[in-house]
């Protein structure tokens, strides 16, 4: 009989890092080969930040349909020779120091390290590199003649489409959701978190907070104790 997996799932924004997606895509546009294209693209995000907020607020998958967009036209070579300096000067050293503890406190008890991210592949090589995960479930952008259309490839992951795909993943590896973790700081992961046995709220916002507390999950407060956590 094969032997039963057992998987640890991360969201990385707010989760193992303070960074977001805005943030990345900031990278990329500052550092694009033609200035006059950087000044462009970098003003256009910054005047849309307000669009950005809203479309979060209302829906995950809406939000990440529409800022995705923002990659249109990027060549996908240059996308990836960017993301090694994009995970040391952005990602790198917003990654909080208990997550890595956590992770390697999980790989330990025998969870193997799953990423689960809305967050594009592309932009995230240098943390899953880093970081060794399993598995990773992200966002991939649909690339055409090497270059970003601004699509996302389907399924698109957010929201429910995590869940989906986590269950994808536990059925080809044998392994039971129950039997799983799962970690997130966002209301918008709610599904996700009670899709598993032992779900646990990080850095978590106020809605989340409030059904961590009445489920009696395990809360963890990096962002108040930068020096240790706090259940």
């Amino acid at each position: 009989m094969a032997t039963q997996r057992k998987f640890a799932f991360y969201d990385f924004d707010g989760t193992l890092a303070d960074s977001n997606v805005v943030e990345r895509y900031a990278y990329y546009a500052r550092h694009h080969p033609s200035r006059l294209r950087a000044f462009g693209r970098t003003t256009k995000l910054f005047i849309s930040i307000p669009l950005w907020l809203a479309l979060d607020w209302r829906s995950r998958r809406l939000f990440n349909e529409v800022f995705y967009r923002e990659y249109r036209g990027l060549n996908e070579t240059w996308l990836r020779r960017q993301s090694e300096a994009l995970f040391e000067r952005v990602i790198r050293p917003k990654i909080y120091p208990q997550a890595i503890e956590l992770i390697e406190r999980d790989r330990a008890e025998g969870y193997a390290p799953v990423l689960v991210t809305g967050e594009l592949d592309i932009a995230l090589a240098g943390v899953i590199r880093y970081i060794g995960f399993a598995h990773v479930i992200a966002n991939a952008l649909v690339i055409e003649k090497g270059k970003a259309t601004g699509k996302v490839a389907q399924p698109l992951i957010a929201e429910d489409g995590k869940v989906a795909a986590m269950e994808r993943l536990c059925h080809s590896e044998n392994a039971q959701l129950s039997d799983c973790k799962a970690y997130s700081d966002s209301l918008s992961d709610r599904s996700m978190l009670e899709a598993v046995g032992r779900p646990a709220a990080v850095n978590p916002e106020r809605r989340l907070r409030r059904l961590a507390k009445d489920r009696a999950w395990p809360i963890f407060d990096w962002k108040q104790h930068p020096h240790g956590d706090s259940r």
